[in-house]
């Protein structure tokens, strides 16, 4: 193994977990939308990945409070956030900087913060950096965020910061922020939000004339993309509605944006959300209330509404995602890695001709899983745990 220089409070954990290690388990526990039919074969319960693949996970850096988001730079540090409202970045020795001077002020209540960073392939010419966050509105009032500026070249500070979205309408909320930043092939940033979790606001999702519960699509400066669909009295922004709360999102091997978004009690969904396309919420889903009733009539489908590729009953609790193109896992070549929060684990899915083929958990019970991203390196697989001491980890075959 190789050792790891142990620096401030970096620390070494060498955890293993197979997929075989709860393949008796996560497929066999009762749905919490009793009497709710899948759409089509495969599209919950995928069978397991029965394969030998066992890792190992190193702690490179601990001590962040509640990290969300993290971005690899071009000389393979990693630029994250902490909820709170800082932002860092982390050598490969587990050396943290001191926080970025700059950043505007965050709602960090409940769900809110500092949320999704991300850069180009261009930073080291431009140092132009992207983030989310819950931005306070007054009056206990905020929507999410987002902020470009150009990292200074001593790293110390965000300079000529410039806020180019704001989710409206704003909301006296707490929850549901959505907040993962994506860029396309043409270099729009797709943008995710949430529907901010109220009975009021959730209703808002089937509203095309707001941003709550939607994938946006903008300019990296600002302003609508090119390219989106015109949508009767809709927000040029937007993109995709109908959405609850997407906090993973990535770019597959199709060059086509994939999600995964909260469900309620039952029904994460995992979509590939197309242009001016209504994905259901809050009319249906294959979950119900916490409280146990259903959501709205309680139905799974409706004309003119999309079915989600896959879904999960119970629930994963969905953050964070990445497409596996590394080296280090040949097997996971064009899987899709999903961080899990309630299910403490990293999430596999292998697809085939747009379809989930088979699913797969490893390190489950450990740690709630924030974001997942990939050493462009090496293809080592790379963790954020979300926790009030929580930690960059290294995930590498055992």
């Amino acid at each position: 193994m190789h050792a790891l220089p142990l620096t401030g409070l970096v620390a070494l954990s060498l955890l293993a977990g197979t997929a075989t290690a709860s393949a008796q388990t996560f497929n066999d526990a009762p749905p919490n939308g009793e009497g709710q039919t899948p759409a089509f074969e495969g599209q919950t319960r995928a069978p397991y990945l029965a394969d030998d693949v066992s890792v190992k996970r190193e702690t490179i850096a601990n001590g962040l409070q509640n990290p969300w988001g993290m971005d690899q730079l071009p000389d393979r540090r990693w630029i994250v956030t902490e909820r709170p409202g800082r932002m860092r970045i982390i050598d490969t020795d587990g050396n943290k900087s001191h926080a970025i001077d700059g950043l505007p002020e965050v709602d960090a209540r409940g769900q809110g913060g500092l949320l999704d960073v991300v850069v180009k392939d261009d930073f080291a010419q431009t140092r132009r950096v992207w983030w989310s966050f819950a931005e306070p509105r007054g009056d206990g009032l905020n929507g999410t965020a987002v902020a470009t500026g150009i990292l200074s070249d001593d790293d110390s500070r965000m300079e000529h910061v410039e806020v180019i979205l704001q989710q409206n309408p704003a909301w006296r909320s707490t929850n549901h922020y959505g907040s993962r930043l994506v860029f396309d092939p043409s270099g729009a940033l797709f943008v995710t939000t949430g529907e901010r979790y109220y009975t009021e606001s959730r209703q808002l999702a089937q509203d095309v004339g707001t941003h709550l519960g939607k994938v946006l699509r903008i300019d990296p400066m600002g302003g609508p993309a090119e390219g989106n669909p015109d949508l009767a009295g809709g927000l040029p922004e937007v993109w995709s509605y109908g959405h609850r709360n997407i906090q993973s999102a990535a770019l597959g091997p199709d060059g086509h944006l994939w999600t995964v978004e909260h469900g309620p009690k039952g029904g994460d969904e995992l979509n590939r959300p197309k242009a001016g396309k209504n994905y259901g919420w809050p009319i249906i889903s294959y979950g119900e209330n916490y409280s146990g009733t259903p959501v709205g009539e309680g139905i799974t489908a409706k004309g003119g509404m999309e079915q989600p590729v896959y879904y999960w009953d119970p629930v994963i609790a969905p953050a964070g995602m990445v497409f596996y193109d590394g080296a280090m896992f040949p097997s996971f070549k064009g899987d899709a890695l999903i961080g899990g929060l309630a299910s403490k684990a990293l999430v596999r899915l292998k697809l085939e001709d747009g379809k989930v083929v088979g699913e797969a958990r490893y390190l489950e019970g450990r740690s709630r899983v924030r974001d997942v991203d990939v050493d462009a390196k090496d293809g080592a697989i790379m963790l954020l745990t979300d926790a009030n001491n929580g930690a960059l980890m290294r995930v590498t075959p055992e």
